[in-house]
């Protein structure tokens, strides 16, 4: 039995979704903390447990008989840690084989402020005996083109990381990493380093946009702090904000870069270039 916690967030679904291609329903659990966001899964055959990193009851009841789980990290920054840890003591109170969890890119050394909690997870999980594999994915190609309109709209992409080059991938290409790593063996104890195949800069990005929609669409570097009033602006909260802008900086330095294509290699196919995300949004 396979367990995906955070199943019904974007990439939780997207993984159930590749898992049902090879494994009967009944053998997944979505564990999440609303049931009715998946009920599409449960009506496939799925489990669904509710569970709440906060509550190590709810994660003592849904990994039961689990054999493998996948912890897609929490998104509540400054919390994480500790719901990861309590995932964590769970997983290895239910003798769970294999505990793959969701990092980030070189957390080990990387330069954006979010890594430190993933490191910390990171530490926490080899330290607690539980067999592990850690999936340390890049910045999702999505993160950017879901500013595609805004950009139509004034003529520029706007951010602080400079000339730096990215080496995001699509939502869709993590998961199928995912995927794969929860159904192959002998994965104990590793570590990747997931990013997309080729890299790009925020000026390259806002090329492609140009090129595909027709319009002038320039890339418009801004200090941090400028960039997170612009975020700020846009109706953001400041915590969400300043954490965009510190990763763009963290980016500048080079954070979001690798091109070793493990990814690619891992799912056995390129991954989803920067020019097909761009298309698929401008053709909706």
């Amino acid at each position: 039995m396979i367990v995906i916690t955070a199943a019904s967030g974007q990439l939780g679904r997207l993984v159930l979704h590749e898992l049902l291609k090879s494994v009967p329903a009944n053998q997944l659990v979505a564990a999440v903390r609303n049931p009715e966001k998946v009920s599409d899964f449960a009506s496939l055959g799925v489990q669904v447990r509710q569970i709440d990193y906060t509550q190590p009851h709810t994660l003592d009841i849904a990994f039961a008989g689990a054999e493998k789980v996948l912890l897609i990290s929490s998104s509540e920054i400054g919390d994480r840690v500790t719901q990861h840890t309590n995932v964590i003591n769970a997983c290895k109170q239910a003798g769970v084989k294999l505990l793959a969890y969701t990092s980030l890119l070189h957390a080990d050394s990387s330069p954006l402020p979010l890594a430190a909690e993933h490191y910390q997870t990171e530490v926490v999980l080899k330290e607690s005996g539980v067999p592990y594999v850690i999936l340390r994915n890049s910045w999702y190609t999505e993160n950017y083109i879901v500013s595609i309109p805004v950009a139509l709209e004034y003529g520029a992409v706007m951010g602080c990381a400079g000339e730096a080059k990215i080496a995001s991938a699509a939502r869709a290409d993590y998961a199928a990493a995912a995927a794969t790593v929860l159904l192959a063996n002998d994965q104990a104890g590793k570590v990747y380093e997931l990013s997309g195949d080729v890299a790009y800069t925020l000026s390259e990005f806002a090329a492609e946009v140009s090129q595909q929609s027709g319009k002038q669409v320039i890339y418009q570097n801004l200090s941090e702090d400028e960039y997170i009033n612009v975020l700020k602006n846009a109706g953001l909260p400041e915590p969400v904000a300043v954490m965009l802008a510190e990763s763009e900086t963290g980016a500048a330095k080079g954070g979001l870069f690798d091109d070793s294509q493990t990814l690619s290699q891992l799912i056995g196919r390129p991954t989803t270039t920067l020019s097909e995300s761009i298309q698929a949004v401008l053709k909706l």
